[in-house]
């Protein structure tokens, strides 16, 4: 597929800040429970030290914000200079007693990375014309996967040769560089903020035939993936795995095969349009949650597994690039901060509700049967695709 000269800037421009989105995002998630681990904190107090990351799921509340006050560009380096800040000073406090201090940095450095995903989120709809979604979400996906890889695997063993100091450090040094970069960052046309409603266009969005039963379709439309994702590992360990295996069909090979279905998904969408990049990638994404029944039901050893958990990888990336494509493509560029908020904390909503129940699922049909439903609890989704294909005006190659 050739790339214009234009579109090759702005994959450039997608690309930093989408890695500079998944930074703090892994930093979060990944260094974190480790850091505090290894200085003795009982994995009660980081099970509750979970609660920072509500900023990811209430951002929607101050999206408006974004959207109504300043530049999207802006807010972004601002986001950026205070986790660099935070991130800094957070090994000066004693991590084996984390108290109010150390709870009110994680909680502002969260919502600072939350605040980033709005404008980069908001900027980046702004920044692409119709029919450049797909190829830039197949990137914008791979940059996020390398920004965890980074500061998540990469930065810890880091942490582990050097100490945590020196590391921490260094991550908000990268953090620093990331916003001297976004300062760079082309200005994308944007209404002037005295001429911006606050609710009335969301209101109007929302007010669009057949509203709800998009809505409904970002809800339920990962929900196969969502439903398996919990049970994947303790399947991995039930069945003899080690961890030093986990780890690496999941964090080295699992993510190399995220990022090829990321891009190869990207272009398919760029190619085949957003509609039938929906369907055509969703059900071969539904499709490979049966390689684990399969696995499970057979008996199968380390190879049907791996095999396994490549396949759903690969096809988890396809899907994502195909779905996030849609979610840029329905928003308002006007109000595109509030609206891809709304719908970005719908769809994380699918997996903070279903994942409570997916424990008790598996455990009362078996590994199995229990894979094979998540399959079926795909489908749904498919019933709403005729109110979905009204609201894609997919461009003509």
């Amino acid at each position: 597929m050739q790339i214009r000269s234009d579109l090759r800037r702005k994959l450039y421009w997608v690309s930093v800040l989408y890695f500079a989105e998944g930074f703090p995002f892994g930093v979060a998630i990944d260094n974190l429970p480790v850091y505090f681990r290894v200085h003795g904190v009982s994995l009660t107090e980081i099970g509750l030290l979970g609660l920072v990351g509500l900023p990811w799921t209430l951002k929607v509340f101050w999206a408006p914000l974004v959207d109504r006050f300043g530049q999207r560009r802006h807010w972004t380096v601002a986001s950026l200079v205070l986790m660099a800040a935070l991130v800094a000073v957070l090994p000066l406090l004693d991590p084996a007693t984390p108290g109010f201090w150390i709870w009110t940095i994680l909680l502002l450095f969260t919502a600072a990375s939350a605040t980033q995903d709005i404008a980069i989120d908001a900027y980046t709809i702004g920044l692409l014309a119709p029919g450049e979604e797909g190829v830039a979400n197949g990137v914008r996906t791979a940059a996020y996967r390398v920004a965890l890889i980074v500061s998540g695997g990469g930065l810890v063993i880091f942490a582990g040769r050097a100490g945590w100091p020196p590391t921490f450090w260094i991550a908000s040094a990268i953090l620093l560089g990331l916003a001297v970069a976004a300062v760079r960052s082309p200005a994308v046309p944007e209404i002037p903020a005295e001429q911006r409603a606050w609710l009335a266009p969301l209101r109007a969005w929302i007010r669009r035939p057949a509203a709800f039963a998009v809505l409904g379709f970002v809800l339920i439309y990962k929900l196969g993936d969502a439903a398996m994702g919990p049970m994947v590992k303790p399947f991995w360990l039930d069945r003899g795995l080690t961890v030093e295996e986990i780890g690496f069909v999941s964090t080295s090979l699992g993510v190399g095969a995220s990022l090829a279905g990321a891009l190869l998904g990207g272009v398919y969408t760029s190619r085949a349009g957003i509609f039938r990049a929906l369907w055509v990638l969703g059900l071969v994404q539904a499709v490979s949650n049966l390689g684990y029944a399969g696995a499970a039901e057979l008996g199968g050893g380390r190879a049907a597994i791996y095999s396994a958990s490549l396949l759903e990888s690969f096809t988890g990336g396809l899907g994502t690039a195909a779905f996030l494509a849609f979610l840029m493509h329905i928003c308002d560029k006007r109000q595109a901060a509030t609206e891809y908020a709304l719908l970005s904390s719908l769809f994380g909503l699918t997996r903070t509700l279903v994942n409570p129940l997916s424990g008790w699922a598996a455990d009362s049909l078996g590994y199995a049967s229990f894979f094979a439903l998540t399959f079926f609890l795909a489908l749904p989704a498919y019933a709403l695709l005729p109110w979905v294909r009204g609201w894609i005006r997919d461009k003509e190659e």
